[in-house]
């Protein structure tokens, strides 16, 4: 007997290109869309793409699935089901399985292609994506995308929905609304949801992560610094300091981001090309020169001149309004190299450079503020760190700030995620969390060659 959940009906019904189904463990999307395949297969001569991010073995695909809906709904007599390969008899449907990540180049000469079926999709990502999609090109064909939600910065829960736009129906589906699922399954769910909330309300309601742990900035952190000055009842005081982060080229932006003592005030992200140095200096400059502040500035590339341009601009004002600038290369040495970190480990022992020790000092201040915030432990100003919930951007500045992993150079020293793999991830560069980090960087005036007016 063919069954489909009837809580999906009309999510199969919906003409849509881009059918997106999401949700949590035991919520039959798999089991739905196999059944749904089946049915169409049988009656419509269609050729599906069955893809999924790894498939070393047939049995990794949903091939089995599709075979247990066969033989439920007692239709084996009209297919071909072969050792890797299954047909419809008479309507002349078939069914293609590959892996995405070693099979790209045959997905992209699949011809003729009616429905892909992406299970797991929550691997992924825009260069793969850019592969998928224009196997569909036959009229009125789709492509299912299926998913238990990972994280909340994933490319297939975040930005994929908005590069479809109206052209895809997104359905979020759970356990709960599953009618032919067993006891025993039910029971598995219940035990969980009393012994742990989260992780239950993640793996059986598919509610997205938002921490990475592989990440240097958790997410959760970052939130509980939105406006954590007012939350802990102190004021912007200490020192005041811009950081500038300069476009290199293409389609990178400048960002500037403004920081009294232990809070981020403002920030600003603009586009200039390479021979807009002196204009986006100019910029920067103004934005620093309205709170008197200093400026820290991207010296590596196209910020190598900042400095002269910065010099030229100090010449045209007063001394007294002259303001203070200092380079950060970020494969620098490390602030204070034979002082501890923890752990008697010193600073040159732990980082590899002085971006991965600003880093890492940056993440320590937001898991104090995160304990601060939420379990009132107590910490010095200078080791807290608060974001203005006013701050432009806002969404985009925790997504980079959150994003960069933990990496190791060859001595097993701490780095961060270089900006070529983030661009693997389909992560572009991450502008404004970059010139957040020169905000609070340490200030090394011998190692970055600081000049003071």
């Amino acid at each position: 007997m063919f069954k489909l959940n009837p809580a999906l009906r009309d999510f199969w019904a919906t003409r849509k290109t881009y059918k997106l189904l999401k949700g949590g463990r035991f919520s039959s999307k798999t089991q739905d869309a196999g059944g749904m395949a089946v049915f169409l297969a049988r009656n419509y001569s269609l050729k599906f793409l069955c893809i999924r991010q790894f498939q070393n073995r047939i049995s990794d695909s949903v091939y089995t699935v599709l075979k247990q809906k066969i033989e439920e709904a007692g239709w084996t007599d009209e297919f071909d089901i072969g050792v890797s390969t299954i047909k419809h008899k008479v309507t002349g449907s078939e069914f293609l399985f590959y892996g995405i990540a070693r099979n790209i180049n045959d997905i992209k000469g699949t011809e003729g292609v009616d429905i892909v079926w992406i299970e797991e999709g929550e691997g992924l990502d825009r260069e793969q994506w850019a592969v998928i999609d224009p196997t569909i090109r036959k009229e009125g064909s789709e492509i299912w995308i299926l998913w238990n939600p990972r994280l909340a910065t994933d490319f297939v829960q975040t930005k994929l929905p908005e590069l479809l736009g109206d052209s895809c129906v997104i359905r979020h589906i759970n356990y709960t609304e599953n009618p032919y699922l067993s006891d025993t399954a039910r029971e598995k769910a219940e035990r969980l949801r009393l012994a742990d909330i989260d992780e239950y309300n993640h793996i059986y309601l598919g509610q997205p992560r938002t921490d990475d742990d592989s990440a240097i900035i958790k997410r959760s952190w970052l939130m509980a610094a939105i406006d954590a000055h007012k939350a802990l009842g102190f004021q912007p005081t200490g020192r005041k300091r811009f950081g500038f982060d300069i476009a290199d080229s293409g389609n990178d932006k400048c960002a500037t981001v403004y920081a009294h003592g232990s809070v981020a005030l403002e920030l600003d992200e603009w586009k200039a090309s390479e021979d807009e140095l002196l204009k986006s200096c100019s910029r920067a400059y103004r934005q620093a020169a309205n709170h008197r502040a200093g400026i820290t500035y991207d010296s590596i590339g196209v910020g190598a001149s900042a400095g002269a341009k910065f010099g030229e601009i100090n010449e045209t004002v007063p001394p007294r309004d002259r303001l203070e600038y200092s380079k950060f290369n970020a494969g620098g040495a490390v602030w204070k190299p034979d002082e501890m970190y923890a752990h008697n480990v010193t600073n040159r022992d732990m980082f590899a450079n002085i971006k991965a020790q600003a880093w890492w000092m940056l993440a320590d201040r937001f898991r104090n503020t995160f304990n601060a915030v939420r379990h009132g432990q107590k910490f010095p100003l200078d080791e807290l760190i608060s974001i203005s919930g006013d701050l432009p951007h806002l969404d985009q500045l925790i997504d980079e700030l959150s994003t960069p992993k933990k990496d190791y150079d060859n001595t097993g020293r701490v780095k961060v995620e270089s900006k070529k793999d983030l661009a693997k991830r389909d992560v572009a560069s991450p502008n404004i969390a970059d010139a957040f980090v020169m905000a609070f960087a340490p200030e090394v005036r011998e190692e970055w060659g600081a000049v003071y007016l």
